[in-house]
């Protein structure tokens, strides 16, 4: 893969909502080609309607059969629908569920095959993709099943900014229950790994957000934060990940302590992903760490409420395409790296030179 442009399939979500007026305006950005070939697995039909809706006349894609056939210079999209699917703006409908199934499927076959490198996922509206029979909560979930992954992590980024979640889309009330040690712990862990294979880092630092109001101070408000997450961090310093916490939520972000760290590590959805979108100001990605493949989206839904109307920014989605193509290449050369021992010393060195000397001596 070396010698060749990262091939980059990106799945249609649904076809009533914003997903392909965001896919259309970030490849109409012809930089995007020198990085990487994109790959739409949608409907040449679906992808007309929008761009008629949205007058857009001065950009088109290349319709292809199989990967095989994409030009390296264009983007590209493969059917995967029948011509009587029904496009219905801003409507949640269970053909459109339907639709959204197919193309996922369509694009973790060929990414089994190894016919692309990564993946990125445009917005699924959860009601009707589960009315139309998908069994999981949501993307995170489908490909940690698919690809036999023994746990992920949802992790938010935007630039040097990122925030994953100990729990991810399950109900308020049932996250304390959910909570434990080792399942802090290993999302820690996967936090950690994924700062060094993908991010390209020497050894990422990790603040840990605590559950309850001023995490718990000292189990007078709750005693998860001492009885859980705190033997989870000090498990994951026992084992060379350096992690910190836990912080009170409430003021962690307003006083900018994120700044002083590499990720950090919410303990629900809501307490990760509402800072993170405030702060990311609708550019931020959707990244599945843990997983043995690449998988981004954007770090936002269907918007049904804006569809057709032109209004549609691309930011998230064109910094998922780019966030999956420097993942690539990370984890290349972290594979280059830890197949040298000599370089795989400097790269634990933080990228300082090291003497051939202090090595033979140790």
């Amino acid at each position: 893969m070396k010698n060749e442009k990262i091939k980059i399939g990106i799945s249609q979500g649904d076809i009533n909502g914003i997903s392909y007026e965001i896919i259309i305006k970030a490849l109409s950005d012809q930089r995007i080609n020198d990085f990487c070939t994109p790959i739409l697995y949608g409907s040449p039909k679906v992808a007309a309607y929008h761009r008629k809706a949205l007058d857009i006349e001065n950009f088109s894609f290349n319709a292809v059969r199989t990967v095989a056939d994409c030009n390296p210079k264009r983007a590209n999209i493969i059917n995967v629908l029948d011509d009587n699917i029904r496009v219905e703006l801003g409507k949640s409908t269970k053909m459109a569920g339907e639709s959204s199934i197919l193309a996922l499927d369509a694009m973790v076959k060929d990414m089994f095959a190894n016919s692309i490198d990564a993946m990125v996922t445009a917005p699924i509206c959860k009601e009707n993709i589960k009315e139309a029979g998908f069994a999981y909560p949501g993307h995170t979930e489908y490909f940690q099943k698919n690809f036999n992954a023994e746990d992920s992590l949802m992790l938010m980024v935007h630039n040097e900014l990122r925030i994953g979640v100990a729990t991810a889309h399950i109900p308020i009330d049932e996250v304390s229950n959910t909570l434990t040690k080792e399942l802090v712990y290993n999302k820690i862990k996967l936090m950690g790994e994924s700062l060094i294979k993908d991010f390209g880092l020497s050894k990422g630092k990790i603040a840990v957000l605590g559950l309850n109001p001023h995490a718990g101070d000292n189990g007078v408000i709750g005693r998860e934060d001492v009885d859980i997450i705190k033997p989870a961090i000090e498990k994951a310093r026992d084992n060379g990940i350096f992690a910190v916490g836990p912080f009170p939520a409430d003021g962690f972000f307003g006083s900018n302590a994120h700044m002083q760290y590499d990720a950090v590590l919410a303990m629900y959805h809501d307490q990760g992903l509402s800072p993170f979108k405030i702060l990311s100001q609708g550019a931020g990605v959707n990244y599945t760490a843990g997983l043995p493949v690449v998988r981004t989206s954007p770090g936002h839904g269907t918007a049904f409420d804006i569809v057709g109307k032109d209004l549609g920014d691309p930011a998230s989605m064109r910094n998922a395409i780019y966030l999956a193509v420097d993942i690539i290449r990370n984890r290349m050369r972290y594979e280059e790296v830890s197949a040298d021992p000599l370089t795989k010393q400097k790269f634990d060195n933080g990228g300082k030179d090291v003497n051939v000397l202090d090595l033979e001596s140790n």
